[in-house]
């Protein structure tokens, strides 16, 4: 008769995925996803096969929680200019206690060269992204809050790059101030 779990799976996959985002992969050993998930090493193997997977799980589930986040506070946005800044704040401000910067930047610039699966992962993330934020700046397009000097999708990718760009500069000492100004100038190319 097989054991039952002791441990929560998502829970144990969430420290896992924390622990990558803050140490990165390579950085990051068995020993270090097996005292900070709390459980044996031989479950780690059972539940997730080994490193790799386990990391490329807790990228899917990086993934899953932001999307719910941006959802959730674009909803509460009543204009696309509200969507936008709300992004922005989310990028620069992070609250929920998880590590600055981004797991799909982190992985992308740490592996992305040799490691296809990684590469296409964090690729499917940002392109994720790209199509929301071209669907707020259309939005906000058709109500008048944006300029229509340029096309929506050009618009996004470029935002995309500025996210990215903040996203790694969250990691550093630079002051959120000089994040904002950053994305202030963004808005401006956004209002023109």
């Amino acid at each position: 008769m097989a054991r039952s779990k002791e441990y929560d799976e998502n829970a144990v996959l969430h420290k896992a995925m924390q622990l990558f985002w803050e140490q990165g992969y390579e950085k990051t050993s068995m020993a270090d996803l097996v005292e900070h998930m709390g459980i044996h090493r031989r479950s780690l193997y059972d539940t997730f096969s080994d490193k790799h997977a386990l990391f490329l799980k807790a990228m899917d589930r990086y993934g899953e929680i932001m999307d719910r986040n941006l959802e959730t506070g674009i909803k509460k946005a009543e204009t696309a200019d509200q969507a936008i800044r709300f992004i922005f704040k989310y990028t620069i401000d992070k609250t929920d206690n998880t590590p600055t910067g981004c797991l799909f930047v982190n992985a992308a610039v740490e592996l992305g060269a040799r490691d296809a699966v990684t590469d296409a992962k964090a690729i499917t993330g940002f392109a994720k992204e790209e199509q929301l934020l071209a669907s707020i700046i259309q939005w906000g397009q058709q109500n008048d809050e944006f300029s229509t000097d340029y096309d929506a999708q050009d618009l996004a990718a470029s935002m995309q790059n500025t996210l990215l760009g903040l996203r790694v500069l969250a990691r550093t000492s630079i002051s959120k101030e000089k994040l904002y100004d950053r994305a202030a100038i963004f808005m401006k190319i956004l209002k023109k």
